[in-house]
C-alpha cells in the first residue's frame, strides 16, 4: 500500500513538473528583469528544477522507511 502512495506522489511531481515547466508558464518568467545579477527565467528555472529534484528525494526516502 504505501509503494503505491509513493507511486502516486511521483506521478502528480512528474505531472507539476511539465506543467511548470511548459510553455505559457515560463513565458511568465520571460521579462528583461534579473534577480541576484543573473536572468529571471534562468532563476525560475533552476528554482523549479531544484524544488522537482528535493520533491522526489522526499518522496523516495520517506517511501523507503
Amino acid at each position: 500500500m504505501r509503494k503505491g502512495l509513493a507511486g502516486q506522489r511521483l506521478v502528480a511531481v512528474f505531472i507539476a513538473g511539465m506543467l511548470l515547466l511548459n510553455y505559457p508558464i515560463l513565458s511568465l518568467f520571460d521579462r528583461p528583469l534579473s534577480l541576484f545579477g543573473l536572468p529571471l527565467l534562468h532563476v525560475y528555472l533552476f528554482s523549479v528544477w531544484i524544488g522537482l529534484v528535493v520533491a522526489v528525494a522526499w518522496i523516495v526516502e520517506r517511501g523507503a522507511r
